[in-house]
């Protein structure tokens, strides 16, 4: 059984592992660089190892010192968190060859999700409906391209086989502009992943993006955990996540929840994973499937009453899944705001010394943040210091808790975008629940 875990990450996640293993009594290692080393989940766990200098590539990503780190630690198993190394196939294979447990799937199952072309085949052999679209990669003719585009019909995405995070990713409105669009996404593509692998998709004018949780376990069986909607995103990054998803029939939730347990199962999937859908004209199309515990897994955890972080690490554990479907019960609303050190209006990198910080609280109020009076932000990640969780019996209740904890929230010595998530939780539009993927950049431009 696990004993001791390796927390391969750092900020919120880091901390939010620490306290899923610790009330599993398990002992932690907290991985961290130089410019980390006063971080509060480095001084919270049992053991904490440095594996590198402040750039994540000499640190975080160096899978070598990651590896040594569980070595010299004598720990059962190695915990990669979201970001970093999290959805690395190569990791994850040199983890388990080295006699370490990898708490998530199987490195096929994170080689053949992150190919974005195998997974949409994959899932469209196993029922699910995708975006129309090249049904493969495109080739180096230009002309083919050009007419794969018109049996699409513009506007069209060109996508990286490889990305995530909108690296690679181009709209095109027509063809004067996709020999532009081409050259562009294909050199973010190979820079960003190593792979210039490009692919083709319909261009959907407002649809929102739902997200489905399930859980697999070692024993083939496999359970979702409803849905989320995770719509309001600005430069397809996301800022506020929600769940239950609004305005959805429960029979068509249930139908897409099905079938994406089949998938699993088709597969082989083992963990915690999240199918990723567009919702448009009452449809659902499949865009990819992240293969790691998500930022937004809290929304999932205050409706449903179970702990994903939890049911992760017992997964690895070859234990089997904790609940069945029929007790998987969805029960009040509940809303997450992604508080970022970035400027609110031009959503600038903010770094600095935080001079103080006072978090929300409250019935229904959760934080997950790793920050304090006196921590220094740094260029060098991920501008994420907190996020706020709220849960009411319903969305109005979740709504109000939550615009109550924006205001309550205290970060000085840096900018931040509390008054960004103000702005749109006072939208009447947001309000009703009548949103997609462009309200935000709508909204912010009105």
């Amino acid at each position: 059984m696990i004993e001791k875990v390796v927390i391969a990450n750092r900020g919120e996640i880091a901390l939010r592992i620490l306290r899923a293993c610790r009330d599993l009594g398990i002992a932690t290692v907290a991985l961290h660089s130089e410019i980390d080393s006063d971080a509060k989940y480095v001084k919270l766990a049992d053991e904490s190892v440095c594996i590198g200098p402040a750039s994540a590539t000499q640190s975080y990503l160096n899978i070598p010192a990651v590896i040594a780190a569980a070595e010299v630690t004598n720990a059962s198993a190695i915990h990669p968190g979201y970001g970093f190394l999290a959805e690395n196939s190569d990791f994850a294979e040199r983890v388990q060859q080295s006699g370490f447990i990898f708490i998530g799937p199987s490195p096929a199952s994170i080689g053949l999700m992150g190919d974005k072309i195998a997974a949409i085949k994959t899932m469209e052999k196993s029922g699910l409906q995708c975006v129309p679209g090249s049904g493969g990669a495109l080739g180096n003719d230009l002309d083919e391209i050009k007419e794969q585009a018109n049996a699409i019909g513009y506007p069209v995405l060109i996508k990286a086989a490889a990305g995530g995070g909108g690296k690679g990713l181009r709209l095109v409105e027509d063809e004067s502009h996709l020999e532009t669009a081409l050259a562009i996404s294909q050199g973010e593509s190979s820079h960003g992943f190593g792979d210039s692998t490009l692919y083709m998709e319909k261009f959907l004018n407002n649809p929102r993006h739902i997200e489905i949780q399930v859980l697999a376990d070692s024993y083939g069986d496999a359970i979702y955990l409803g849905d989320r909607d995770c719509s309001i995103q600005r430069r397809r990054q996301k800022l506020i996540e929600e769940a239950p998803a609004f305005g959805i029939p429960d029979e068509q939730r249930h139908q897409l929840g099905e079938s994406c347990v089949a998938a699993c199962k088709e597969i082989g999937y083992l963990g915690a994973g999240t199918f990723e859908f567009l919702y448009d004209g009452e449809q659902f199309f499949f865009i990819e499937m992240n293969t790691r515990v998500q930022v937004e897994h809290t929304v999932t955890e205050f409706v449903t009453g179970i702990d994903i972080v939890k049911e992760q690490i017992r997964i690895a554990a070859s234990e089997p899944l904790q609940i069945t479907q029929d007790e998987v019960k969805i029960t009040g609303h509940s809303i997450e705001c992604r508080i970022n050190a970035e400027h609110p209006v031009s959503l600038m990198p903010s770094p600095g010394v935080i001079t103080r910080y006072h978090p929300p609280g409250g019935p229904g109020v959760r934080i997950d943040s790793h920050i304090y009076t006196n921590f220094e932000i740094t260029t060098h990640y991920d501008s994420l210091i907190a996020k706020i969780i709220t849960y009411g019996s319903d969305r109005n209740e979740a709504l109000a808790r939550m615009r109550g904890a924006l205001e309550e929230l205290v970060i000085e010595g840096v900018d931040t975008t509390t008054a960004l998530h103000q702005k749109v939780l006072g939208k009447n539009k947001f309000r009703r629940g009548i949103v997609d993927i462009n309200y935000l950049e709508r909204s912010l431009n009105n």
